[in-house]
């Protein structure tokens, strides 16, 4: 009676076995993991990727507030320059709150001939202000040199050609040679010279001397002045 052996070949050394299982283990785990590194590095770059764009996007925005805060600073720069180019070439009431009185060629006996202005009715001490820009030639008692009738005054030239008068002053603020502003504070107004009460009297020449006024009023309207 024959014994049955089993053949080399169709037999598992379970050493071997279990070596393939660990070998095949080992693969499993080197792909997993190169997997895993690859999603990683992915996230890594995507998460670069989104910094730089937002940081472009906040030095963007910021470049873009600076450039308006820039040109808003100019517009505002720019705006105050034309006002004051405006101011310097505009013309203004030389008192606030008024009355007008006598106007300018009125006849009466208060005057050797016809009035040489336009009065404007206020309290003693009111603030006169230059109706114009321009330099003061005459200034002090005496009409300035005018006569006694115009009490305390003022006389300023214009780069225009033409000149105001200020009379009746109680206070003169400014002296000849004096560059004044458009607006700018020169006197109190008063009662002095002929005067029957407190107000200013108010001329436009075409010469710093008495007897070359014009219609002060028509020529402040045609300046824009609501008088």
């Amino acid at each position: 009676m024959f014994q049955r052996v089993p053949s080399r070949s169709s037999r598992t050394s379970p050493l071997r076995t279990r070596a393939a299982v660990l070998a095949a283990g080992l693969g499993v785990s080197v792909a997993l993991g190169a997997g895993v590194a690859t999603a990683a590095d992915a996230t890594s770059a995507s998460s670069a990727a989104t910094a730089v764009q937002a940081q472009a996007a906040a030095q963007a925005k910021a470049a873009k507030t600076a450039k308006t805060a820039k040109t808003a600073q100019a517009v505002k720069a720019a705006a105050k320059k034309a006002a004051v180019a405006k101011k310097a070439a505009s013309w203004v009431d030389p008192v606030k709150k008024y009355t007008l009185s006598a106007k300018f060629n009125q006849a009466g006996s208060r005057w050797q001939s016809t009035h040489s202005g336009q009065d404007f009715a206020v309290p003693s001490g009111t603030p006169v202000a230059a109706a114009h820009g321009g330099t003061v030639v005459k200034a002090g008692p005496n009409g300035a040199g005018d006569g006694p009738a115009y009490g305390n005054a003022i006389v300023i030239k214009h780069a225009n050609g033409t000149y105001s008068q200020y009379a009746h002053l109680s206070r003169i603020d400014v002296q000849v040679g004096q560059v004044v502003g458009t607006g700018q504070h020169i006197a109190l107004s008063g009662s002095t010279g002929n005067s029957t009460g407190p107000h200013l009297h108010f001329e436009i020449r075409t010469t710093p001397n008495y007897g070359s006024a014009i219609d002060p009023v028509a020529f402040l309207h045609a300046k824009g002045v609501t008088v």
